[in-house]
């Protein structure tokens, strides 16, 4: 079944809208409220974060995903987490739905929400308000208006972030789109990242958040920027069904294509947010290779792209692969690092740096020029059994501590 990439977002799939607008609840002259509607309701599917300290729009969207499975609508604020903030930041979350809801003429509880931005601030219910009247009327299913929703929920991000794919169920095309923001605060278990993503497929709601849960394994729980794990983690999937296929309601071959699908998706908008880390100016991927069992492999590459030694090397474009061999070294994974090979992959070279345990034979020149690419791509083959897996993260830089060190202000 063949997937392709096409230009779009959450407005890509059919039957859904969007709209980003400047509600001033802590950025000014900017966009920052965006909502996603569908035209109807839909079977919805989440992950959240593994944090013990969880945001109230964490808490709202857990309890609509966990409960009826279905919802509408999504608006979403960005400059205030509202995360630590009591029983008020709840009550905000079921105020913002109500005012959503009376404005689309849909339930209170098919409405999500969600927020990032500073954590402790209460939000202001009367921007928010402002914003869902602002956003009602423009809700668009344009190219421009899922665009203007990614940008909305951007915070430190330097771009905004969607994709979406095309392919066939039962004859019919069926469409996944998305759109996500994340730029500090990444750790592998999700991340300070929202991330929407809609489609017209028919899926049932049961299968739809295996299809979500199974999926965040290897895309965004693949990736880390900082080591640390958000309050406010949210990815929630929806599904209308507007596409006309068959519902999918067992496991088989409509299944597995769909999950091929959503796949593309998460892993390429989970690489632009890496790629995007707060300072960074290298995309740095890791993939491990020859490993015995599939989580080891994984643990294997998040100890790699999760060292502040390492990051600070890919910035220096410095080929110290003795911090790599530690990275994994430390991982909890054990392996005899007589056997493992390590290579420096570029556009158009790859280099063998480490193997039979010692430094291999190569130019420190090429070495630099590969490192001093935007993205930076090591393989270690662990020569232990079959399985692999890969991991993204990004280099460490001076302005990742400038932009942290005054982020309230």
């Amino acid at each position: 079944m063949k997937i392709e990439y096409i230009n779009g977002g959450v407005t890509a799939a059919k039957g859904f809208k969007a709209a980003g607008a400047e509600a001033g609840i802590k950025y000014q002259n900017r966009k920052d409220m965006a909502m996603v509607y569908s035209e109807k309701p839909c079977n919805v599917a989440g992950t959240f974060t593994t944090n013990v300290v969880k945001a109230a729009p964490v808490i709202w969207d857990r309890d609509i995903v966990k409960g009826r499975g279905i919802a509408q609508a999504v608006v979403v604020n960005s400059g205030i987490a509202n995360a630590c903030t009591g029983k008020q930041g709840l009550e905000y979350c079921e105020e913002t739905a109500k005012k959503a809801s009376e404005l689309l003429g849909i339930g209170k509880d098919e409405v999500l929400v969600g927020s990032t931005g500073v954590i402790g601030m209460q939000l202001k219910m009367d921007k928010l308000s402002e914003g869902i009247e602002k956003l009602v009327p423009k809700l668009s299913d344009t190219l421009e208006a899922g665009t203007e929703a990614a940008e909305a929920i951007m915070t430190t991000d330097t771009h905004s972030k969607q994709v979406a794919v095309s392919f066939e169920l039962d004859g019919k095309t069926v469409t996944i789109g998305g759109m996500s923001k994340g730029s500090g605060m990444i750790h592998p278990n999700m991340c300070t990242m929202l991330a929407y993503v809609t489609t017209d497929a028919a899926v049932s709601q049961p299968l739809l958040q295996e299809a979500l849960s199974k999926d965040v394994v290897d895309s965004f729980n693949m990736i880390s920027v900082d080591g640390d794990t958000s309050t406010n983690d949210t990815l929630l999937l929806m599904a209308n069904g507007m596409a006309g296929n068959a519902e999918i309601t067992e496991k088989g071959e409509a299944f597995d294509t769909f999950c091929e699908a959503l796949h593309m998706v998460t892993t390429k908008l989970a690489k632009m947010m890496a790629g995007d880390g707060e300072g960074a100016t290298a995309l740095f991927e890791v993939q491990v290779m020859g490993a015995d069992t599939k989580e080891n492999a994984r643990v294997l590459a998040k100890s790699v792209i999760t060292s502040s030694l390492t990051k600070a090397a890919i910035f220096g474009h410095d080929a110290n692969w003795g911090r790599i061999l530690c990275a994994l070294g430390y991982s909890g994974v054990q392996f005899d690092p007589e056997n493992i090979e390590l290579w420096f992959e570029g556009k158009n070279d790859k280099m063998l740096i480490f193997k039979d345990g010692v430094q291999a034979d190569y130019s420190e020149e090429d070495a630099t020029n590969i490192l001093s690419e935007e993205c930076v791509h090591v393989t270690a083959d662990m020569k232990m059994g079959n399985e692999e897996a890969t991991a993204w993260g990004c280099d460490l830089t001076y302005d990742y501590v400038k932009i942290n060190a005054d982020y309230r202000s």
